[in-house]
């Protein structure tokens, strides 16, 4: 009999659908063995690509709050199955999963989708993604689906030159290399190579041993864990608190409040994160150990 394997992801680029695609390549390949079906999120009101300033800044509030918007129903043969495991592909919006993927978390269709199922979640990111992924493993954990894997592609560029080109991709629809910048995003190599990953899940799977799944992604390279960008998420999500809230709460503020945050979000990034970098350098040494206990805490599946 086969297995039904479900493909969840939400995509502006198309990045995220061809990483997802090559990760569940080796089940495609098995159409014997395996029926793939491929849930792609829709939101009733999408956001635009490329996003302009200003609908891109005008987000943050409800993106970093988690607040839903309306998605079209799943299609019936998504509904009308039961899964024997689940891909789960996600972007990250301001430090939090993005609104689709938060809107589809919260609609009414998604624990019958996801309850008492294997997932494996996979994140396409500039670079900082681990806090976002702590709050999707409370998700996941509160629809009683069953986490068993965890995939994070980055930008492997350095932090200010990834803000560069993800600001120009965003902006004009352009990943590719221009002048001095590089291409925006996970490159074609690590894109085009995620189906070694696929292959790993597919053997963990066939072989019923998914408890032993994720030490073989982080042994493969699944997930790199970068201190200093941890060390900036925690401090961002404080800041990220603050703002939101107080956006929210000001509503008659609102457009003069969220060109204010894009100040300072700029200023963020160029002038606080570099003195954060310094710091983190300094205490090195002393948080040496702490640091080893958070990484590997973070390569792993499971909740503190």
């Amino acid at each position: 009999m086969q297995k039904n394997i479900l493909i969840i992801y939400y995509t502006q680029t198309g990045q995220l659908e061809d990483i997802v695609k090559n990760i569940a390549k080796p089940f495609e390949d098995k159409k014997e063995e395996y029926q793939v079906t491929y849930y792609n999120i829709r939101l009733k009101k999408d956001f635009p690509f490329p996003w302009s300033s200003d609908v891109f800044f005008n987000t943050f509030p409800e993106s970093y709050l988690q607040i839903p918007s309306e998605i079209l129903p799943p299609p019936e043969e998504v509904l009308n199955k039961k899964y024997d495991l689940i891909l789960f592909g996600y972007q990250v919006w301001y430090l939090t999963p993005s609104i689709p993927v938060i809107s589809f978390l919260k609609s009414g269709y998604a624990e019958n989708i996801l309850k008492n199922t294997p997932v494996v979640t996979i994140s396409a990111t500039r670079n900082m993604w681990m806090l976002s992924q702590e709050k999707l493993k409370v998700y996941l954990k509160n629809l009683n689906a069953k986490l068993v894997g965890n995939i994070a592609l980055v930008d492997r560029h350095d932090n200010y030159t990834s803000v560069l080109t993800i600001l120009r991709w965003m902006t004009t629809g352009k990943k590719e290399k221009t002048g001095m910048l590089p291409a925006a995003g996970v490159s074609d190599e690590e894109i085009s190579g995620s189906v070694k990953y696929g292959k790993i899940i597919e053997k963990h799977f066939d072989n019923n041993d998914l408890a032993n799944l994720q030490p073989e992604l982080v042994k493969n390279g699944a997930v790199e864990i970068r201190p200093f960008l941890v060390r900036v998420e925690k401090v961002g999500n404080k800041i990220f608190t603050v703002w939101s809230n107080l956006i929210i709460r000001k509503k008659e503020k609102r457009p003069l409040l969220i060109k204010f945050f894009k100040v300072y979000l700029m200023a963020a990034i160029w002038i606080i994160s570099p003195i954060v970098l310094v710091f983190h350098i300094l205490l090195a040494p002393l948080l040496w150990s702490k640091r080893q206990k958070q990484k590997k805490y973070l390569q792993g599946i499971n909740l503190k």
